[in-house]
């Protein structure tokens, strides 16, 4: 089968390569088409590991003018476009933009291009992704399935989500807010969706810390460290953190670390030397893995204050929040889209409303001065993870939903040539 994705690879889905790995590993065999090619600066590990051959469609038509015309011909006579057109032509009345124009062509493209032993298509994310999977699907009379997990339930209009979810033979998304969402928009077609946790390989993660520093914030020497990791967008509330930030006496003695890049690092910077903390923070950029690891290994505190952006982009469970649970370390977040799955208030974190500068500044001040506070959320947060978000479990049913789609030894189905 064949995955796509709207870029690859990707430092922030590695969620994604550790689904793919584990896959690969099991004996399925994949090609990966991504709508575009990498931006970050650094792969993780498991992307090396990945033996799927790899192939970019042209991310803008004009990029490749003349493999998107041969494409769009190739399919006009030999794939089946009666198909494909009254779907489109209806989904271009409705959303009459380039960037519908633009997955019409990517779609003839992959179509045109798929290795003819494909039989099924996987597409993560159910925005521009699965349009395109979805166009050439119809082309080539293959099927296809799809993993939706955070901006692509919220940012994507109810018709298109519904009839995306209708004509796939399943979905998987990862958190129940976004399954009960994509249920809602789907009506009787919402039974094929189902709630499929990540979790986390813990195979790939040190043990955490036996001790960790009985850090209070009174030692300027010794200050309590900080870790947030997250891109610096608008759905991150890094805004809120920096606000919530300075709040605090000068006589609190804590550092911050952040690691990660987006458009907002100029903005955020400008906001701590303007509330007087930029001496506290350093703003590491985006790092490996190994690196991050470290830094989690290094802090006292984990904190990701997630809040809904004015588009509608949000979260679903943030797999940096796991993540910071594989060291034991107690997780500050929000009340909002997928984080109360993971973290009980005053069990393994701290939960505030999103958006809540003072309530998110005095959850932080409270974790910094009581040492054995972040030692008890801590534990239960590894306690948690261990427990209730086994990698074993979503894989296991991954692995399953994926076999059913795969011809059985010997079926000689014909699959429209590429």
């Amino acid at each position: 089968m064949a995955i796509v994705l709207k870029g690859y690879p990707r430092l922030s889905e590695t969620f994604i390569a550790q689904e793919i790995l584990e896959l690969e590993r099991r004996g399925f065999v994949f090609d990966i088409w991504s709508l575009r090619r990498p931006t970050d600066r650094y792969h993780h590990p498991m992307h090396e590991a990945i033996t799927a051959r790899l192939f970019y469609l042209p991310e803008y038509l004009h990029d490749a003018p003349l493999r998107v015309l041969r494409a769009t011909v190739h399919a006009f006579r030999r794939l089946d476009w009666r198909a494909l057109l009254p779907v489109f032509l209806r989904d271009l009345r409705r959303d009459p933009t380039p960037n519908r124009l633009r997955r019409f062509g990517q779609a003839c493209v992959l179509a045109q291009e798929l290795d003819p032993a494909i039989t099924h298509l996987h597409v993560h994310f159910l925005h521009t992704p699965a349009s395109v999977t979805r166009y050439a699907a119809l082309l080539t009379g293959r099927s296809f399935s799809f993993s939706a997990h955070a901006k692509d339930i919220w940012t994507t209009p109810d018709w298109e989500r519904a009839e995306k979810i209708a004509d796939s033979r399943f979905g998987v998304t990862c958190t129940a807010d976004g399954w009960k969402e994509l249920r809602r928009v789907s009506g009787a077609a919402g039974s094929r969706v189902e709630l499929v946790y990540h979790g986390l390989d813990l195979s790939r993660f040190p043990n955490p810390p036996a001790i960790r520093p009985a850090r209070d914030g009174t030692r300027a020497d010794d200050p309590v460290r900080i870790v947030c990791v997250g891109r610096a967008v608008e759905k991150k509330g890094l805004d809120v953190l920096i606000d919530a930030l300075g709040r605090f006496p000068d006589t609190l003695n804590w550092r911050l670390v952040h690691i990660g890049t987006g458009p907002l690092v100029d903005k955020l910077k400008a906001r701590a030397a303007q509330a007087g903390i930029a001496e506290r923070i350093e703003w590491r950029g985006s790092q490996a893995q190994g690196a991050v690891v470290a830094a989690l290994r290094d802090a006292d505190l984990f904190v990701l204050p997630s809040r809904p952006a004015a588009d509608g982009d949000r979260d679903g469970l943030p797999n940096v929040i796991m993540e910071a649970a594989t060291q034991a370390l107690p997780i500050v977040s929000t009340l909002f889209a997928g984080v109360p799955e993971f973290v009980d208030d005053g069990v393994n974190g701290l939960l505030v409303p999103p958006g809540d500068a003072p309530a998110l500044s005095d959850a932080l001040a409270l974790a910094i001065a009581d040492p054995v506070l972040r030692e008890r959320l801590g534990a239960a947060a590894y306690a948690r993870l261990v427990a209730d978000f086994s990698f074993e479990a979503g894989i296991d049913r991954m692995d399953t939903l994926l076999a059913a789609q795969m011809p059985e030894a010997g079926d000689t189905r014909p699959v429209a040539a590429g």
